[in-house]
């Protein structure tokens, strides 16, 4: 009877073992990944930069890229979990006329601004000389 007992827990244990290991297998444990909803500002100042405000809920990541037309980025910035807000003020007189996207990402949803910078005026003279 001792010897009957001892094969049969070890088939009982083996096969608990295997079972949980496929409960394992096709219940991934699923970790929560939260969107941080925000709300955005995006203006030209009158110096030739660019103000982007960001406000979001503590919780998720927020991302905020600069990119040129060949999708190339200029400019990154990332806010962390616990970031509320974010200011910022991007100098685009260094950058060559032509069509920029700002792109706003939670992760899930993404908030794309396209920013136009236009070709920089000709300098004045500093004094105007005349010939008779």
């Amino acid at each position: 009877m001792k010897t009957l007992i001892k094969p049969l827990l070890v088939a009982f244990g083996l096969s608990v073992l295997s079972l949980s290991a496929t409960q394992a297998e096709t219940n991934p444990i699923r970790r929560g990944t939260k969107a941080a909803t925000y709300k955005t500002g995006i203006y030209p100042t009158i110096e030739g930069k660019l103000q982007i405000s960001l406000d979001k809920e503590v919780g998720g990541v927020v991302n905020v890229q600069l990119k040129d037309v060949n999708n190339k980025v200029l400019f990154f910035q990332h806010m962390g979990k616990q970031d509320k807000q974010l200011r910022l003020r991007l100098n685009l007189n260094d950058l060559p006329a032509g069509t920029y996207q700002v792109e706003i990402s939670n992760g899930v949803n993404v908030t794309t601004q396209t920013i136009t910078v236009g070709a920089k005026p000709a300098a004045q003279p500093s004094r105007l000389i005349t010939l008779d």
